[in-house]
């Protein structure tokens, strides 16, 4: 049947199509959609999860896949990060079951972090990568990907963008196909599955590199990479995954300033590694000037100066090794067009794309903050309230941040957090700050997702080395930055099933702490000062400031209470909504107004308040 899905959905579908059996990641725009989809569905023989991190679900489905059965694991281009220190060894090792790694990259950086181009992962490890166009290719190529694992024994990446991985469209879906029940395979063979010694670990980089070969064999039997040779010696086109889509609308443009289409030889790559070398050979040897189009980084365009070089070409290579293109952002119709103008210096007029680039200046800068009655607010409060009372300046206390909503303590009205680097690395860059001799408190600020993904080997650290400074764990029991997946640390509502909580509260004491306390971020003066009392203390601090995210109660019906105004009381000095910058807040006519529709009764306005405008009343 047809049915609208997103590229996500696609490779969800794709999976089911293949028959996988396990299906396990880490939450991260722009791939989150994928499992997500998959958890929402009622699956008997397939068994789906949220893993802790990328590297633990890597392992988890090279477990499956040594078992003979097949894997799908997802993650965002930064998650590749994590979980290449145990990718790269089962690689080596290869596997007897499918094992696909859905990766989802974001050239124009839509979902923040780097503009990591995962496609060196795949060429450092030897590994083919599939690449699909559109929503349609990433259902049938989820499946080829399986059946690729499977003849060539080891681990293949299905790689998407933001472009892909977000779009919809209508795609033909058939049923799912029946899950493996066959015995799990047990296979002793240390030569295949330890790295014990250099014998072993050379002859299976020996073996991974025939599995590649073995892999551009099969590929180019099965024609996934499209060539289309034009009967005249025109210009060549070599377009890479989502590139591939905008060349047909680029042609339409270019048409009019003297472009031929039906002179144009074509490569559609929809598998980057290994590298395509039949087909590239075949386009130098037909075109005068090839135009290559990727996106970020020039590997494909590298590979075609290398394939070049070796067969005499004297030609014209066009894209970004020759500053034409840009290896920033996400490419589109604009790209194409200026690469077919480049290539065969057509007449373009200057103004053809600036109602794009006005429509942008148009824009008004709006910094993204938490949600209304996020608790998160209560800590930043806290955490600013608690410097001033040390008599102390924000620019002089460092506060390390990390990723997911934590991170919105950047941006104003708090303007407390001054930096991130990856999951869980707030704890030990803030040693490092220690160490460096910083001499005012330092203070590391982390979610409790990110905790359990990566921040307790940092406490640890910090706990062996007695370093002395405070982590603020901020734990609202969800990973809420990526769409309120549950982590180890979300509590058994009714609903959800097929796990039992961790807490945090349990784990960070036993690490040996030198203190440790609980904190309702609601409670400003109480937060503020356990905050304060840390920052002169000596040792590793930890304040686990806990309250559930306010989206997901809301959901559940629950509120923390309801907010009245006095508006006789009320003389719009605006502190409420400059201090807590709260989105429920705005400024009426004769005093402050509440949004009931987004107001979660928090009660940190109140807090705020100096003139007793506002109070509250317990939720019903």
């Amino acid at each position: 049947m047809k049915k609208l899905i997103t590229g996500n959905e696609a490779v969800a579908y794709g999976a089911l199509r293949a028959g996988v059996k396990v299906a396990c990641g880490y939450p991260g725009t722009p791939s989150t959609g994928c499992l997500a989809s998959l958890l929402l569905m009622d699956l008997k023989d397939t068994y789906v999860e949220w893993s802790v991190n990328e590297k633990v679900a890597v392992e988890i489905a090279a477990g499956v896949a040594w078992a003979g059965h097949r894997a799908l694991c997802t993650m965002k281009m930064s998650g590749v990060n994590v979980a290449y220190d145990s990718l790269i060894s089962v690689a080596y090792s290869g596997c007897d079951g499918g094992m696909v790694i859905y990766v989802a990259d974001d050239p124009g950086a839509n979902a923040g972090m780097c503009e990591q181009d995962t496609r060196g992962f795949a060429i450092m490890s030897d590994m083919p990568m599939l690449e699909p166009k559109s929503v349609a290719e990433a259902y049938w190529l989820t499946q080829f990907a399986f059946e690729l694992s499977e003849q060539i024994k080891g681990p293949v990446f299905l790689r998407s963008v933001t472009a892909i991985a977000d779009s919809q469209a209508e795609v033909e879906i058939e049923e799912p196909a029946p899950v493996s029940q066959k015995p799990p395979l047990l296979v002793r063979d240390i030569a295949r599955y330890t790295k014990a010694g250099s014998v072993i670990a050379m002859t299976q980089h020996r073996q991974l590199i025939e599995r590649l070969e073995l892999a551009e064999k099969i590929i180019a039997q099965a024609g996934i990479n499209q060539l289309r040779l034009a009967k005249e010696a025109g210009l060549g086109i070599i377009a890479c995954g989502v590139a591939a889509a905008y060349l047909e609308e680029g042609f339409e443009i270019a048409q009019a300033y003297g472009f031929r289409p039906e002179t144009a030889s074509i490569l559609e790559i929809k598998a980057s590694h290994p590298f395509p070398s039949k087909e590239v050979s075949q386009l130098l040897d037909r075109c005068p000037t090839v135009l290559v189009l990727e996106e970020l980084e020039a590997y494909i365009e590298k590979s075609v100066y290398v394939m070049a070089q070796k067969l005499g070409y004297r030609g014209r290579i066009v894209g970004k090794l020759d500053g034409t293109l840009s290896r920033i952002g996400e490419y589109g119709v604009k790209q194409v067009v200026q690469g077919i103008s480049a290539a065969l210096k057509l007449d373009l007029p200057e103004t053809l794309f600036n109602a794009g680039q006005e429509g942008l200046k148009l824009a008004a800068a709006r910094p993204i903050t938490v949600c209304a009655g996020c608790p998160h607010r209560g800590t930043y409060m806290a955490i600013n309230q608690a410097i001033k009372r040390l008599k102390l300046k924000k620019n002089e206390v460092m506060v390390t941040g990390d990723i997911g909503c934590t991170i919105l303590g950047m941006n104003p009205p708090f303007d407390t957090v001054w930096n991130e680097i990856s999951m869980g690395a707030s704890v030990s860059l803030a040693q490092g700050y220690v160490h460096a001799g910083v001499q005012t408190p330092v203070i590391a600020t982390i979610g409790d997702s990110t905790f359990f993904h990566g921040g307790i080997p940092g406490l640890i650290n910090a706990v062996q080395h007695q370093v002395n400074m405070t982590l603020i764990i901020m734990d609202n029991r969800w990973t809420a930055m990526t769409g309120m997946q549950v982590n180890p640390g979300t509590p058994c509502y009714d609903g959800l099933k097929g796990y039992q909580q961790v807490d945090i509260a349990s784990i960070v004491p036993a690490l040996g702490v030198n203190h440790f306390v609980i904190v309702d971020p609601f409670k400003l003066e109480e937060t503020s000062t356990a905050i304060q009392n840390a920052l002169v203390m000596p040792g590793v601090k930890v304040i686990l400031a806990r309250q559930e995210c306010a989206i997901q109660a809301q959901r559940r019906g629950e509120k923390e209470g309801v907010i009245k105004i006095t508006p006789e009381n009320c003389n719009k000095c605006k502190l409420c909504i400059i201090v807590t910058g709260c989105p429920a807040l705005s400024l009426g006519s004769d005093a402050i107004q509440i949004d009931p529709e987004l107001c979660y009764g928090c009660g940190m306005c109140v807090q705020t308040c100096n003139k007793e405008a506002l109070h509250k009343e317990l939720a019903a």
